[in-house]
């Protein structure tokens, strides 16, 4: 019975562990220094190389990112990172 128990409060705990479970968030980004219209895809591809990501989407006209992401594999910092790091700064929108 003990182990029963034992067993079924490891299944629980597992079960209801958030950081284990995976969602999928959007966030959109706006992003300085876009002046030319190949700027939209730099920024894209920098996105679109960070693990957990499933689709970017890049306004060059309203200077933003629009990124739909697994939050287990991905953060906003790791996000906005990448656009730096491509010449891009970016930062969650309000």
């Amino acid at each position: 019975m003990n182990k029963l128990l034992a067993v079924v409060a490891l299944a629980a705990s597992v079960f209801a562990s958030s950081s284990g479970i995976a969602a999928d968030r959007t966030l959109i980004l706006t992003v300085k220094n876009m002046d030319c219209a190949t700027c939209p895809s730099i920024v894209k591809g920098s996105l679109e190389a960070v693990p957990g990501v499933a689709k970017v989407a890049v306004s060059y006209r309203d200077k933003t990112a629009t990124i739909i992401y697994d939050d287990v594999k991905a953060s906003p910092e790791q996000l906005t990172t990448a656009t730096t790091r491509a010449g891009y700064p970016s930062a969650p929108r309000n």
